[in-house]
């Protein structure tokens, strides 16, 4: 059985602990570098990037975190956790550099401009999986070793790198386990 663990210091990480839960992994709540040991995965949860950013920081979990992924670890950020994995963000902040890729913040605009779309996902067949973006973030662009697995008008909402995956949307806030599984079966 494999034990994920979800980056316990802001966000929506109650949600992704159910989600891990449903589909028979076992959840851990990190909060310190040590919790990383013996992890098979890590979530990056949605929230609010800058403020993970500064937590990150001052509990000194930025490398240890670089760290893990190196070791070749998977790694699921889901809305702010894209933020922190990209290897630029357009408003220059510092981010954990590990996706091949440039994060706009809040690109879909801010609270009153969230929203739920039925989006179209080749690696989940024929039915499209409904996302929850909540003040969310996309990628404006990504390198060739990036495989783009999802796009609304252009900008990239979900895409992977080897053992990094992103989501621009918050897939734990739905009933529809898909992207949990394809981390779980696929990066893990």
């Amino acid at each position: 059985m494999k034990t994920i663990g979800v980056l316990a210091i802001q966000g929506a990480v109650d949600e992704h602990v159910r989600m891990i839960e449903s589909v028979g992994a076992i959840p851990k709540k990190v909060k310190h570098a040590s919790d990383l040991t013996e992890l098979d995965g890590l979530i990056l949860p949605g929230g609010e990037s800058t403020t993970m950013r500064k937590i990150m920081k001052h509990y000194d979990l930025m490398e240890p975190v670089r760290a893990f992924a190196k070791d070749g670890k998977a790694i699921f950020g889901t809305c702010a956790g894209l933020v922190l994995l990209s290897k630029e963000i357009e408003s220059g902040e510092e981010s954990l550099g590990l996706l091949d890729a440039t994060a706009v913040r809040n690109g879909f605009g801010r609270q009153k401009e969230s929203f739920e779309a039925q989006l179209p996902v080749e690696v989940f067949g024929a039915t499209p999986f409904e996302a929850v973006f909540i003040r969310a973030p996309y990628l404006i662009s990504a390198n060739e070793n990036v495989t783009v697995l999802a796009s609304i008008d252009e900008k990239i909402v979900a895409a992977k790198q080897d053992n990094i995956l992103v989501t621009a949307f918050h897939p734990e806030l739905t009933n529809d386990d898909r992207w949990m599984r394809y981390f779980l079966e696929k990066m893990v």
